[in-house]
């Protein structure tokens, strides 16, 4: 990616997560529903890939509340973002826990150039909603897998269920997120980011649907994809 390449992001979404960034590790903040899920999340990539001592790259880190948790379970991390003040509390936070990840301000396009084929596992969570092309997100994250490697994705389903929920649920009931955190029309279908994948010479092995319980509060991983979901593949040998 040259000077000439425009960056793949949303700078209205970039600076909404940066007003935001010092909340980043506050468990009752804004941030609370991914502190809620990253358990489930990381026991679903390390049930599948085996975290411990793999070499894994972590797309759209934020402020690290998932490649920290990896780190925890014996992974080499690198946490990249283009959210300067969200690393910050990144790697201020790695004061506090005393794990390791190297963090950089840097497009995946752009680390896919320098890196091709470099990662055993690559994770993009709650993230492509959030860009103007999901799609070169994907292809990039492939091209840093190794062969035989691992790629997993999480992002919200396009339908009115999902729109209910995410959107006007989460947002403007049960005041979840802040209003604004979502963009319907950027919500992507498993099927369409399933084709993504295999576009960039992916392999499809399961989507996995998350929910959520308002009555209990709890959030559970299942077949139910019609809302959030995550979605495990594999770059082909």
């Amino acid at each position: 990616m040259n000077d000439a390449t425009p960056l793949n992001a949303d700078q209205q979404e970039l600076d909404k997560f940066s007003q935001l960034a010092h909340r980043w590790w506050d468990p009752s903040s804004e941030f609370k529903p991914l502190h809620d899920i990253n358990p489930l999340r990381l026991e679903y990539i390390d049930s599948l890939a085996g975290l411990s001592a793999k070499h894994v790259l972590d797309v759209g880190c934020g402020g690290g509340i998932l490649s920290e948790s990896m780190a925890a379970r014996g992974a080499n991390v690198t946490g990249i973002d283009l959210g300067e003040k969200a690393l910050k509390v990144a790697k201020l936070h790695l004061l506090e826990s005393g794990q390791k990840v190297d963090y950089r301000l840097i497009a995946v396009e752009a680390l896919a150039q320098q890196e091709a084929g470099q990662y055993d596992v690559v994770t993009c969570m709650e993230m492509l909603e959030h860009v103007p092309d999901p799609a070169s997100i994907v292809r990039a994250c492939s091209q840093l897998v190794k062969p035989g490697g691992q790629v997993f994705f999480s992002t919200l389903n396009r339908n009115l269920k999902s729109y209910l929920f995410a959107v006007i649920g989460a947002e403007y009931v049960l005041n979840m997120l802040p209003r604004g955190t979502h963009e319907y029309a950027k919500f992507l279908k498993p099927s369409e980011l399933a084709r993504h994948c295999r576009a960039s010479g992916l392999v499809v092995d399961e989507v996995t649907g998350m929910s959520y319980n308002p009555l209990s509060k709890v959030y559970s991983l299942g077949k139910d994809t019609s809302v959030n979901y995550m979605l495990a593949c594999r770059r082909e040998a």
